[in-house]
């Protein structure tokens, strides 16, 4: 619609926002009214209109099998757009037409914002099916009658009421037709039976919808009269009831066909199972959450026990095993702790890496810098967890044997997401420059227990690739080439 308002019109930005709004908003009237809608602009010439935005009813047959949208045509052609526009009200005069052997009834409404005609909305209605109307349906095109009059006035939509239709009860959920006190006139069965799951158990006819809703919702106090005046329709909310027996969602409609309130129309959607649902999926994330808070918790405690056995060892050797341990619990450590602050099962890694560095830079204090560039990004748990005790054991190598006792240095980490979105690879490389690869060592090979993780977790677990080769100039580079899921 911004693309053909802006192309063939002379409309501004603000009138284009009401447009909008009220393309948000009119499948309310196309279900109320049985019928298509299709938004007719003028040119910014005047000679022509062209249709902007099409609805059709999902309380009804279509009356067009075609997308009307882009269509141009020339003034003149169509008489009633001709007349709403240049008078300004809503035109019902003329026989119906015929569409493929079907009868259309057509009506014109003009657009109004701040005392301007925008548009005008066509109004098609498919006249094959037509029979004597229900109760409800002369409910559905009075209301539908009464939102049209508003719309041509320029007070429907309702500005800053910008409403979620996907989200939002719709005409087939439920409907109850109020008068200008909140007394309910007509309640269709699905609203009927969205209050008796309230716990009412008489008919809402004749009864005021205000204080009926806020004796059925749960109070220790007095009536609660903001919910009295909600639901009574007094001005255009969206809000929920709550009770034993369930929860509806309500959306009150002021109707103001001259400029007056004459009543208002609630449309409700009893949501019982989509909230039980939803508080059911946030507990499971809360259990999620605490989960991992407790394996971290519990590694942080195998680390302490790994430490204080270190510092009762003897021997060397036996110490710095003990110590590497330690580390390799605690990069572990560090992705359940982010996990147990998230939503869902993905990790900022970049945070884990900067924490991963900082711990093994423990080991030679002073002596080697350690940073990191580039961006790891958001991954999945699944990777995050061996790719932490990776980095950990590619830093925790390169720390001990790239730099000799007392040697200053710097060992660079470096990470780049690439590719395409089906087919994403994150490349990492850690490269120092210390004193390079013994002469004949085969990283595939070597029996360094560092080197044999690093070796299973990213060939097995992430089916990536591992090389170690001599760094440009001096040094050595590792290079981490793993598939991951596109970010979002």
């Amino acid at each position: 619609m911004n693309d053909l308002v802006r192309q063939h019109t002379a409309l501004s930005d603000t009138d284009l926002e009401w447009l909008h709004l009220l393309v948000s908003e009119w499948q309310l009237l196309s279900d109320l009214s049985f019928a298509d809608l299709v938004l007719w602009v003028p040119t910014r010439d005047g000679t022509r209109y062209v249709s902007v935005a099409q609805m059709r009813p999902n309380t009804g047959p279509t009356s067009y099998q075609d997308d009307m949208v882009g269509h141009l045509v020339p003034r003149g052609r169509r008489p009633l757009l001709d007349a709403a526009l240049d008078e300004g009200r809503i035109v019902r005069e003329g026989d119906p037409e015929w569409r493929e052997e079907v009868p259309v009834r057509v009506e014109s409404i003009p657009v109004r914002r701040e005392g301007r005609v925008l548009g005008v909305i066509a109004r098609n209605t498919n006249l094959l099916t037509v029979r004597t109307p229900s109760r409800l349906e002369l409910t559905y095109l009075q209301s539908a009658s009464d939102l049209a009059q508003m719309i041509a006035a320029g007070s429907f939509p309702f500005p800053g009421q910008q409403v979620d239709m996907d989200a939002s009860p719709r005409v087939g959920d439920g409907l109850i037709r109020l008068d200008a006190d909140g007394v309910v006139q007509y309640a269709s069965p699905n609203g009927l039976s969205a209050y008796h799951r309230l716990g009412l158990a008489s008919d809402l006819v004749g009864h005021h919808l205000g204080r009926i809703t806020a004796e059925l919702a749960p109070s220790r106090g007095p009536v609660d009269e903001a919910l009295v005046k909600l639901a009574s329709g007094y001005a255009p909310r969206e809000f929920e009831v709550e009770c034993a027996g369930g929860v509806i969602q309500l959306r009150a409609i002021p109707l103001k066909p001259k400029g007056v309130r004459i009543g208002s129309l609630v449309l409700l959607r009893d949501v019982t199972e989509l909230r039980r649902r939803e508080r059911e999926l946030i507990t499971k994330d809360a259990t999620i959450r605490e989960i991992h808070h407790r394996v971290k918790n519990n590694l942080q405690t195998v680390a302490a026990l790994l430490r204080l056995q270190a510092r009762r060892m003897d021997s060397e050797q036996g110490r710095e095993a003990l110590n590497e341990a330690v580390r390799r619990v605690g990069s572990i450590a560090i992705v359940h702790e982010t996990l147990s602050q998230n939503l869902d099962e993905r990790v900022e890694f970049d945070e884990i890496a900067d924490r991963v560095i900082a711990m093994v830079a423990e080991i030679s204090p002073g002596r080697v810098t350690c940073r990191r560039t580039g961006r790891f990004g958001i991954l999945d748990a699944e990777v995050a967890t061996p790719l932490a005790m990776v980095l950990t054991e590619v830093l925790q190598n390169a720390l001990e044997h790239a730099f000799t006792v007392g040697q200053t240095g710097t060992v660079e980490v470096s990470a780049v997401r690439g590719g395409s979105s089906a087919e994403a690879r994150l490349l990492i490389t850690v490269q120092d420059d210390g004193c390079g690869l013994p002469e004949g060592f085969d990283p595939q090979r070597a029996g360094n227990l560092g080197l044999q993780i690093v070796r299973t977790l990213v060939e097995g677990e992430l089916s990536g690739s591992f090389g170690m080769v001599p760094a440009p100039g001096r040094g050595t580079q590792v290079v981490l080439d793993i598939p991951v899921r596109a970010e979002k």
